[in-house]
Parts: structure tokens; sequence; C-alpha cells
């Protein structure tokens, strides 16, 4: 008899032995509009059972890679300071020992923990962000630690010229002013992508890969907290995420997945085809 520890399906390498480490971060405390985002890793993991672990898009199957499946943090939920330190510290110790961290979220604050880690082992680093939403509020009714201002708190750390956004098409006019001047942004669509990527990869700098699953049109995928009209197709973010993996992709992650608003469950299938994808792409 084995424990009944469920991963994704595929991801069950010893830590010892994994080249990728997912983790998830169940936390949606400051979601503005729809809650829902903490039930994501866990149902991704679910319902990951009705994948196949081969992807006939890229000919490669799960089995053969090394993934780790850490399971979810249990995070603070009244304290989004508090659960930042916790993901930050799991961050930490994934990169200390060589491996790459893939954070499932949640609501997208959670990447600010993660990129703090990540950020201090690769002071070069560069962001690819795809989303709906800038997120690049200074604060949100006051609160500067908010899924609305995440993009914003990663510029404090990164600075200008290595925010690279896609697909976005949500935010207040401030918002895009600051972009304007602040970050590479690319509204509404995907255009533009494969330059910034072979330019990231003749540089050889290190990337973080951060995916909020609204980028994709909630016609397809409504299961999220904020949906916006517009947005890429699935197969569109397939090519996407087959780009990004041409750079030296440090760290990834996926979030805002909130499965209880597509009773239908196609938005949680979805997800996890998009994981499972990320994965292949960014096993060696």
């Amino acid at each position: 008899m084995n424990p009944n520890i469920e991963t994704f399906i595929g991801c069950d390498r010893p830590y010892e032995d994994a080249n990728i480490v997912l983790f998830g971060a169940p936390f949606d405390s400051t979601t503005s509009f729809r809650p829902g985002a903490r039930f994501g890793p866990s149902a991704m993991r679910h319902e990951s059972f009705g994948l196949e672990t081969y992807s006939p898009y890229q000919d490669k199957d799960l089995t053969d890679c090394a993934v780790f499946d850490a399971g979810d943090l249990e995070l603070c939920f009244g304290s989004a300071e508090a659960a930042l330190h916790d993901i930050e510290a799991t961050a930490e110790e994934i990169l200390s020992d060589g491996k790459l961290p893939l954070l499932l979220g949640g609501e997208h604050l959670v990447t600010l923990g993660s990129v703090r880690a990540v950020h201090r082992h690769y002071p070069d680093l560069h962001i690819l962000h795809f989303d709906a939403h800038a997120d690049l509020r200074d604060d949100y009714l006051g609160a500067r630690l908010s899924h609305a201002c995440v993009i914003r708190r990663c510029h404090d750390l990164l600075g200008d010229g290595r925010i690279h956004q896609f697909c976005i098409r949500s935010g207040e006019r401030e918002e895009f002013r600051f972009a304007q001047s602040h970050t590479d942004l690319h509204p509404f669509s995907l255009d533009g992508l494969e330059a910034v990527t072979e330019e990231l990869a003749r540089k050889g700098v290190p990337v973080y890969l951060t995916i909020d699953l609204d980028c994709l049109d909630p016609s397809l995928f409504p299961g999220t907290g904020t949906p916006e009209a517009g947005g890429v197709t699935f197969p569109q973010l397939l090519e996407a995420i087959r780009l990004v993996s041409r750079t030296h992709v440090v760290a990834a992650e996926l979030n805002e997945l909130a499965p209880m608003l597509d009773h239908s469950g196609v938005s949680t299938a979805t997800a996890c085809k998009v994981l499972r994808e990320l994965l292949l792409a960014l096993s060696e």
C-alpha cells in the first residue's frame, strides 16, 4: 500500500531527481471581483487525470520528464505579506537546489513572492507577462499588495525595460501611460512575441514567465475571476509557450483559474492542458 497523494498527472519524480518543481499557492485574498482562484491548483491536480501524459503538439511525454509536484502551500489568508513570504521561501529553496520553480496560483499577486526569490538569484531578470490586465496600479483601494498591482511591484524590483507585456486589454488610463514609459507593452494580442523572445534568447538573459489564464478569450475560458472580452485562443497560447521556451527560462507560473465559475469544467480542463504543455516545453 502506498500513500494516496494526488499529484498533477506524470509529475511524481522524487525531488532529488527533478529538474522542475511544481508547487501551489492557493491564495486569493486580494481578488477584486469574483473569488475562487485559491481552488485552482487542487482542481488542476484532480482533473489532470482526464489528460494523457503525451502531447501530440510537442511529441513529448510527461513520463519522460523529471517533475516533482510538492503540493500546495498552507498560506495565511489574513496577510498578503505573510503569504508572499512563504511563497518566496519555497521558491528560494527550489532555486538553491538548482531546480526550476513552477508556481500554480491562486490570484496573480502570488507572482511577487516567487519573483522576489528569482530576482535575488538572477539580478538581470526579465519578465514575460501574458494577461488581460496590465496589473500596473500603484495601489488598489489603498493596498499596494493586490493582484491589480503585482506587475507594478515587480517593476519596483526590476526597473524599466525588463517587463514585456502581451494580450493586455484592460486597465486604468494611468496604467497604460505608465507602461508607455516603463514596460514593453504589446496590447490586445501576442503580436511581437517572436521578436522579443529572439532578442531575449540572443542576449541569454534569465526569463520569468507569468501566465494569467484570463489572457485567453473568456468564451473559451470563463472560469476566471475577472474575465475580459477579447483575448487569445488556446493554440495561440501554446505557440507562445513554445516561443518562450527558446529563451533562458529560470522560473514560471500559471494563475487565476477559478474552477467553480465554470460549471462545465472546460476551463479547468484547458488550464490542465496549458500546464502540461508548459511543463513539456520547459523540460530538458
